[in-house]
């Protein structure tokens, strides 16, 4: 690590009590008197770094590499960017508190490029990984295009079904991976993780559980809490809040796990640029202050809406009733969280004639940002998926997916009241 952005010691509240994340986030791993004194982290643009010695150049290749380990507080010199740069080191550390049982980081430039990584890293030819279904159409665009065409087998295993997930990682040869989006887009059907870990931690090969917990975290769900191994987000949605930045990440309990993929990262060249870097760095204090107001929001609106007669079916935590959905729903989350999608009376051309008459949301995919999103799934995010599996995941043309913003709830709820009525 540069010593010139690294903390000597850890923060502390008192002597033998350590601060909490919200306050670590704005502490941890950036000390002003290294930086000229600023107050604030500086981006450093720069693509290549002066050793400060042949030998302290000898040693940052050795680390890099994966010959040696760096001593517990030792300095390591900066090599290049595409390996890690002073932002990314910042970053990587002021993150880490926001996910409980983390105790490293790895930033990208995309969600879909941290996701990448990780079945890269993991998955060699030949091999064996489960997911989740549905999943976000990025990943089952990897999964089905790029991953399987090389050799890795894939399973796909329903969001919600427990005993099932347990019973396809019992049982399937040469698993390395579990992978688990839940809720799952654009359904909110939940998995259980600890279910799942507790099955692929039975297994004496132990394949890794990992998690992308881009709709609930890292505020309202900490998989590793549950046991997972490894947790995703893409930093693009509520991590970064604005719309304005792409960046992924991934945070674990081992650090060694966390550099195998830094080294994947290194080759691939999928590292979060210094700029996105700052301005990701910048959000983290405000992360959970913006989940909490679209949470509550969303919440409001969904309930509201849920009787609606343009409404064949609404879909949000609080509105669960099925056992076993409520069941995982209180074991692993929080709060529930500011998506929800629903179901119009009419089929995809009423959807169509809905997202057409809103004047405060946006009709635009992505979701997590401030302002409010609604889109249709099955003709964007989700259209590279075939008939049947539209179909077996319950991604109808009816579905609308809805991401909350900041907005005040009650000129949302009246935008879509408006627009549900001329339908």
């Amino acid at each position: 690590m540069a010593p010139y952005h690294r903390t000597k010691t850890p923060y502390v509240v008192r002597p033998g009590s350590a601060v909490r994340p919200g306050t670590a986030v704005l502490t941890r791993g950036f000390d002003p008197r290294l930086s000229v004194g600023s107050a604030r982290p500086a981006v450093f643009r720069s693509s290549t770094y002066v050793f400060s010695s042949p030998e302290a150049a000898e040693r940052a290749f050795a680390i890099a590499l994966g010959r040696s380990r760096p001593a517990e507080g030792e300095n390591v010199d900066l090599i290049y960017s595409r390996l890690s740069h002073p932002n990314a080191e910042i970053l990587e550390d002021q993150i880490v508190p926001l996910e409980p049982g983390a105790q490293a980081a790895a930033v990208f430039n995309s969600g879909m490029a941290a996701i990448s990584t990780l079945f890269f890293t993991l998955c060699p030819p030949g091999s064996a990984f489960i997911y989740s279904t549905p999943i976000y159409g990025g990943t089952q665009h990897l999964i089905h295009q790029m991953l399987e065409p090389l050799g890795m087998k894939a399973i796909g295993v329903g969001a919600g079904d427990t005993a099932g997930m347990r019973a396809a990682i019992a049982t399937t040869p040469n698993l390395r991976l579990v992978f688990l989006e839940t809720p799952s887009n654009p359904t909110l059907v939940m998995c259980d993780i600890a279910s799942a870990a507790q099955a692929a931690q039975a297994r004496a090969d132990h394949p890794l559980v990992a998690v992308d917990n881009t709709f609930l975290g890292p505020c309202f769900q900490h998989p590793l809490g549950h046991r997972a191994d490894l947790v995703l987000y893409s930093a693009t949605k509520y991590l970064a809040g604005n719309s304005d930045m792409l960046g992924g990440v991934i945070l674990g309990r081992d650090p060694d796990l966390i550099t195998s993929l830094r080294g994947t990262r290194a080759i691939l060249g999928n590292i979060l640029q210094p700029d996105e870097c700052w301005m990701l760095d910048s959000r983290l204090p405000t992360v959970e202050l913006r989940m909490s107001r679209q949470s509550k929001n969303a919440q409001r609106i969904a309930e509201a809406l849920a009787n609606h007669p343009k409404i064949a079916r609404m879909i949000y935590p609080t509105l669960f009733e099925d056992p076993e959905q409520i069941r995982i729903r209180d074991l692993q989350c929080r709060f529930p969280g500011a998506i929800f999608s629903f179901e119009v009376h009419g089929g995809k051309r009423v959807a169509f004639d809905f997202l057409r008459r809103l004047r405060i949301a946006r009709n635009a995919v992505s979701l997590g940002g401030v302002e409010t999103l609604a889109c249709h799934p099955a003709t964007t995010t989700h259209s590279e998926m075939s008939p049947d599996e539209l179909s077996r995941t319950n991604v109808s043309d009816a579905l609308i997916r809805i991401s909350v913003g900041v907005e005040d709830w009650r000129d949302l709820l009246s935008d879509f009241k408006t627009a549900l009525d001329a339908i």
